[in-house]
């Protein structure tokens, strides 16, 4: 007869007694998602228990519920329910991680912070299991995460590169001022060289396009990347988008008298647009 499983307990636990996961990668952030999180508990209480493991000195180390545990701060709540597990410290940060990657509000920095701390726990694993070689173990962990997340190999070394970068510019990836693919590439770029492209994105109101990224980290590489040849890179005039737009004469004509020419026409439909952009200001104006 086959030994049985313990049954896990729910217990309600004092918030204050709830430290959060060591350099937990995802925030907490009062937004929308959160004020909905906090009305739901105030309403219905915490549905979905969190997880945390004893700490050695004291309370407990949350592994999922972070954001549970904050929502109840902020309805007002002094204890929630947490499941406790005798978790292995090596286990715990994939737990975590796969706890929360499959949210949609996750920043890139996030992402990568999150694959990065579960591929050295795996790594860590592997080394226990005497795996002797360290490319294998390296190839194994990535192929692991890579899988586990739904997406290539190469994906997860692109975001765990990002972790690479200070945060200045990590914050500029998150809101999109920087790219994914140049921010790679910047990833290469020394600590000094990119406290130095910080200052020069500054100075010049822009950011590095691919081309300008991939010729950094290879003067970089040379030796060559100082300051002169970084203002350089970056007071470059990035090519603007140029497109054509062709409106068939045979579909607009009919809504213009004959007597007009097809350059009173287009000014005529700048002119329309320029009252249409206008209309839409005012609505938007009036909703807010």
């Amino acid at each position: 007869m086959s030994k049985k499983e313990p049954l896990e307990v729910i217990e309600q636990i004092e918030l204050t007694k709830l430290h959060p996961f060591p350099d937990h990668p995802f925030g907490v952030r009062d937004d929308d998602s959160m004020q909905q999180t906090v009305e739901s508990i105030r309403e219905y209480g915490v549905l979905v228990p969190a997880i945390a493991r004893p700490r050695e000195d004291g309370g407990y180390e949350l592994i999922a519920g972070h954001r549970r545990k904050h929502a109840c701060e902020l309805a007002g709540l002094k204890t929630m329910p947490v499941i406790v597990r005798d978790i292995d410290r090596n286990v715990a940060p994939i737990i975590m991680v796969d706890s929360n990657l499959q949210r949609e509000d996750i920043l890139p920095s996030e992402r990568a912070k999150a694959y990065k701390m579960k591929l050295d726990a795996i790594k860590r694993q592997g080394a226990r299991h005497d795996l002797t070689s360290t490319q294998l173990a390296q190839k194994l962990s990535v192929e692991k995460v890579a899988e586990e997340a739904g997406t290539s190999k190469d994906q997860i070394r692109r975001y765990i590169r990002l972790t690479e970068l200070d945060p200045e510019l990590q914050k500029m990836v998150d809101e999109g001022k920087i790219g994914m693919t140049p921010a790679v590439e910047i990833s290469y770029l020394k600590p000094d060289e990119q406290k130095l492209l910080i200052e020069t994105i500054d100075s010049e109101q822009a950011t590095p396009s691919l081309s300008q990224a991939q010729r950094m980290k290879r003067l970089s590489q040379e030796g060559k990347l100082n300051d002169d040849a970084m203002l350089g890179i970056m007071m470059e005039q990035k090519k603007p988008e140029t497109w054509d737009l062709k409106l068939p004469m045979d579909k607009i004509r009919k809504y213009f008298p004959r007597s007009y020419t097809p350059q009173r026409m287009e000014e005529t439909i700048i002119k329309l647009l320029e009252m249409w952009m206008k209309q839409q200001k005012k609505k938007r104006d009036q909703q807010r």
